[in-house]
């Protein structure tokens, strides 16, 4: 997912919690979702990109641990913490 610009990063933390390995830009945003349970690499080098897709290709026990780690990794982001979150924000501006 080596994605130019990124709001969040649904479709990598989607693949995480699948326990799908993901190759993801280092963008921020992506940064902080899949965190260091993925293979990153800067989305603009085509060699980087082939290399980290190759790199899960040819190393089982990268790809058997990224695979086991993504879903602890995606239990963190919940729709249930967002909303919590969101409603903080909002009674926080509210506030001033």
């Amino acid at each position: 997912y080596p994605s130019l610009y990124e709001g969040f990063g649904l479709p990598a933390l989607e693949a995480l919690a699948s326990g799908t390995p993901v190759v993801a830009s280092t963008d921020p945003a992506l940064a902080e979702v899949v965190g260091d349970d993925a293979v990153r690499v800067a989305a603009t080098d085509v060699e980087a990109i082939a290399s980290g897709i190759a790199r899960l290709l040819d190393d089982r026990s990268l790809r058997d641990d990224l695979a086991r780690r993504g879903p602890l990794r995606a239990r963190a982001f919940t729709w249930a913490r967002t909303a919590a979150r969101t409603l903080a924000l909002y009674e926080a501006v509210r506030a001033r």
